[in-house]
């Protein structure tokens, strides 16, 4: 099992089960703590999530919120989704219409008068900066005002665990950028575990303290959006964080490989033996555009090659490079691209800092 560092674990899942959908989790998170699961379609993120609420029993699990068992299928323990203390917001609202936004927050807390009940629901808005649209319907309200509602319902349970099923895909990008600041605020003020599925990678990587990567029911890798994303263990891993500037590679010595036509310096080979055949990732962090003419061809990790391709995604432009067949990508800016004439079929040079040269097993 993973586990945090201080040893607070606040939510421990375990879901194991071979049919009908795969499964074998085991996780843990701290208080605070907000751990993004991403992966395919079908590779479990969102039955683990359904497993912890309360909405799905795998065969096999142990699931607890600070030390309180919420699922334990070998002592017969299994909480129905009323009694376990959290909060869920879903992709697609999943509010009353024919309620007020402030009616549909008050119904997660029947459990208290009515007056305690309003005066909590319009706090629980205010917090979501939705002052003054509290007796508003869903459908007078916008896309990201009615995701709003759905966090503050989430909320109004005061829960232990806060659960996040791709809470922003509904909305349009112009909204969901706002809704990310608002959930990073939430994050800090919040001391409960928030998990979060989701499949967009730069999301994760922006609002997650850690990443958890699944794939057919699998925990392929967990740790701090930095690690999987440089330090990737297998290359499913580095293609699921969005990683593709990857190549084959044959190791050399204890700081060297050969890359297609290029020996390559590196920081560390790791347990990997000369002769061995590898994978190598190279993070955008450790490619550099450099002004080294071509006669330096011989200095090590600068490379020579072409622009293959441009796509441009707002002040960002992907450059698509081929070095002697090894194809590498970077983003830059718009204006450095404009500064350094970069177009399709230019010649580029670029200098591959060793340190952030990462081998993996081979494919």
């Amino acid at each position: 099992m993973v586990s945090s560092d201080d040893g607070c674990t606040a939510l421990s899942i375990e879901c194991r089960q071979h049919a009908p959908i795969p499964l074998d989790v085991s996780i843990s998170t701290r208080a605070g703590e907000l751990l993004a699961l991403i992966g395919p379609s079908g590779s479990g993120k969102t039955t683990v999530l359904r497993s912890v609420a309360g909405l799905y029993k795998p065969r096999h699990g142990r699931i607890s919120v600070g030390g309180e068992s919420w699922l334990d299928t070998d002592k017969n323990i299994d909480m129905s989704p009323q009694q376990r203390r959290v909060g869920l917001v879903f992709q697609d609202y999943a509010l009353f219409p024919h309620l007020s936004a402030v009616d549909n927050v008050a119904l997660a807390m029947l459990d208290v008068d009515s007056v305690t009940r309003q005066r909590r629901a319009e706090e629980l808005l205010a917090r979501v900066h939705l002052n003054g649209l509290s007796h508003r319907r869903p459908s007078q309200l916008s896309g990201g005002e009615r995701q709003r509602v759905a966090l503050a319902r989430a909320l109004a349970r005061d829960p232990k665990v806060l659960l996040l099923d791709e809470p922003f895909s509904a909305v349009d990008r112009m909204t969901r950028e706002p809704l990310k600041q608002e959930l990073a605020s939430l994050h800090r003020a919040l001391d409960i575990p928030i998990v979060l599925v989701t499949h967009d990678i730069e999301e994760a990587q922006a609002l997650a303290d850690r990443i958890c990567v699944l794939n057919k029911g699998n925990v392929m890798q967990i740790g701090a959006p930095d690690d999987l994303r440089l330090r990737p263990r297998t290359v499913g891993v580095a293609r699921l964080m969005g990683q593709d500037s990857i190549a084959a590679a044959e190791v050399l010595g204890a700081t060297h490989i050969r890359c297609g036509s290029y020996i390559l310096e590196v920081g560390s080979v790791g347990d990997h033996e000369a002769g061995a055949k590898v994978t190598v990732l190279f993070p955008a962090d450790c490619i550099s555009i450099s002004d080294v003419g071509a006669e330096h061809t011989a200095l090590a990790n600068y490379l020579h090659g072409r622009i293959v391709e441009i796509v441009a995604t707002g002040d960002f432009k992907t450059l698509l490079m081929d070095f002697d067949g090894l194809v590498l990508r970077l983003k830059v800016t718009a204006r450095e691209a404009a500064q350094r004439n970069l177009a399709v079929d230019a010649k580029i040079a670029v200098a591959l800092d060793p340190e952030g040269v990462h081998l993996m097993r081979a494919e």
